[in-house]
């Protein structure tokens, strides 16, 4: 005989649904975050899948009726737990959550509007990551190293700042305000900035640090169109390590995000917390990045 489970059938039998929920961040839909967090979601799915496990994928909010669409997986009994990848889930979700008792782990972005004690998460160390991504360009003997930044800053790239000020500071250069850059993440925030810089101070400049690759691809069409070379006038470091990166010519070093690790352990830590395994103290983790080397 040939027969499929059917998953309402048994959910019954086992009250387990064998899916996860993803839970999107809002800006998902937009190219910058999209090219990470895309990379990220796609290592979820196949480690999912290793487990045996399906998923169901959506944004905190419906964006036509407004309705929570983690209450209504929640209600619904469609989910036996959720990754979240969201930083600005409403807070009166994350009590409904707490009250129902549903397993969660938090991954890449820190909730910026609720009490998290008693979560467990999983997250990029990236303070080491502009630190490693800086020191990098002053061990070329870069010292005039312009660093992209997001406006306003999200809470990893404030992080990436704060590593990018410690490895100038460990190494003896001053910190100048002039040469942090705050903007959208953006390919065209990367071009504008280097197209709408005055000739001596882009004569002065010997490394950029820009804290996504869709701005260091920007930053870099920039100095072609103003007859700068890469990396023989100016290097240039991204972050994330998008695939692009090793596409485009001259190929982006970059900061590479441990997606591989965060989507692996996260989705052995929500297994754990289902099956009652993973202990009663929540797990904060932050796992370190690595520096990629290519040609800029």
């Amino acid at each position: 005989l040939r027969f499929e489970f059917n998953a309402s059938a048994r959910s019954l039998s086992t009250r387990r649904t064998g899916t996860i929920g993803i839970i999107y961040p809002e800006l998902y839909d937009t190219l910058g975050n999209t090219l990470y967090i895309g990379l990220l979601v796609r290592v979820i799915r196949k480690e999912l899948e290793i487990q045996g496990l399906d998923s169901i994928g959506t944004f905190p909010l419906n964006h036509y009726s407004g309705e929570s669409n983690i209450r209504k997986l929640i209600s619904r009994k469609k989910v036996d737990g959720f990754l979240m990848i969201a930083p600005d889930i409403p807070g009166d979700d994350w009590e409904y959550v707490r009250q129902m008792e549903v397993p969660v782990v938090i991954l890449h972005f820190r909730p910026v509007n609720t009490d998290w004690a008693g979560l467990s998460g999983l997250f990029t160390d990236h303070e080491a990551g502009g630190f490693m991504a800086t020191e990098a360009l002053i061990g070329r003997g870069c010292r005039n190293i312009l660093t992209l930044t997001e406006m306003p800053p999200g809470q990893e790239f404030g992080e990436r700042t704060r590593g990018y000020r410690k490895a100038l500071t460990e190494h003896g250069i001053s910190f100048r305000e002039e040469y942090l850059l705050k903007g959208e993440c953006s390919y065209n925030f990367g071009y504008a900035s280097i197209m709408g810089m005055e000739e001596p101070r882009l004569r002065k400049t010997d490394a950029i640090f820009a804290q996504a690759d869709l701005m260091a691809f920007g930053a870099i069409e920039g100095l072609r169109t103003r007859g700068v070379r890469v990396p023989e006038d100016i290097g240039v470091i991204g972050y994330d390590d998008t695939e692009l990166g090793g596409m485009l010519r001259p190929r982006l070093s970059s900061v590479h995000q441990p997606r591989e690790k965060l989507a692996s352990r996260a989705i052995s830590l929500l297994v754990a917390i289902m099956n009652g395994t993973a202990g009663a103290d929540p797990i904060r983790e932050f796992v370190t990045p690595t520096l990629i080397i290519r040609d800029t």
